[in-house]
């Protein structure tokens, strides 16, 4: 498969060593510019480009963003990219962390539905609920026992097939996690995220998921902090 992918922190960067050690064609950019991402470019063998770049005779794209920098992505590296095209969203709100207040998210809008609308176009919710040192290190053979499962929520049923065949592809079971406007049961704060769970586990962690933020990830009036600092 052809894939391109807009990110390369901590998890573009693993689906990109991920990606080509299974063998698919991938092409990575960031907003720093290719001339930055030439280390990975040799680790890998992924072809280092610009954004407009990696949307272009693609398969599937990936989008690995801050979601305080998604807005700024917009429609624009999208307008010409056939409809057939996959995209995955991996991202997830942290608004005291890192991406402050996004009052859409915060009155009940799923994050990846709100991407969906930055973006103007549909997406597919994977990747988002691991670390990205687990997503890098325990992907294991299929029929393994206890393989890690991870959730994937989306609309159109031959995108979501795709991206369910990519999961399997790096070594864990796909979850069909139901609708994009289902997504929030894999945010941060539910039962599912970060858990390590295998498919039965994902199944029952989703089905037990609240809609309701937390304080925890709620933003407060001086969010953002950081990381080692929420605020």
């Amino acid at each position: 498969m052809k894939i391109g992918i807009i990110g390369a922190g901590q998890i573009g960067g693993t689906l990109v060593r991920r990606f080509t050690a299974c063998g698919h064609e991938v092409k990575v950019a960031n907003s720093r510019g290719p001339q930055t991402l030439t280390e990975l470019a040799r680790e890998t063998g992924a072809k280092a480009v610009t954004v407009a770049d990696a949307v272009k005779d693609v398969n599937l794209i990936v989008v690995t963003i801050p979601e305080k920098n998604i807005p700024a992505l917009g429609h624009k590296p999208f307008e010409h990219v056939p409809a057939d095209v996959v995209i995955v969203d991996t991202g997830n709100y942290y608004p005291r962390e890192r991406d402050g207040r996004i009052s859409a998210i915060e009155a009940g809008k799923a994050a990846s539905v709100w991407v969906s609308e930055q973006i103007g176009r549909q997406v597919i919710k994977v990747f988002n609920n691991i670390y990205a040192r687990h997503l890098l290190e325990n992907g294991t053979p299929k029929g393994t026992a206890n393989r890690i499962a991870l959730p994937v929520a989306g609309d159109d049923v031959s995108a979501k097939q795709t991206v369910m065949t990519l999961v399997d592809d790096v070594g864990f079971d796909p979850v069909d996690a139901g609708p994009l406007a289902e997504s929030w049961r894999q945010q941060p704060g539910t039962p599912v995220y970060c858990a390590d769970l295998d498919a039965t586990g994902v199944a029952k962690a989703l089905a037990s998921a609240s809609p309701e933020r937390t304080a925890q990830w709620t933003a407060t009036d001086h969010s953002p902090g950081s990381f080692e600092a929420p605020a």
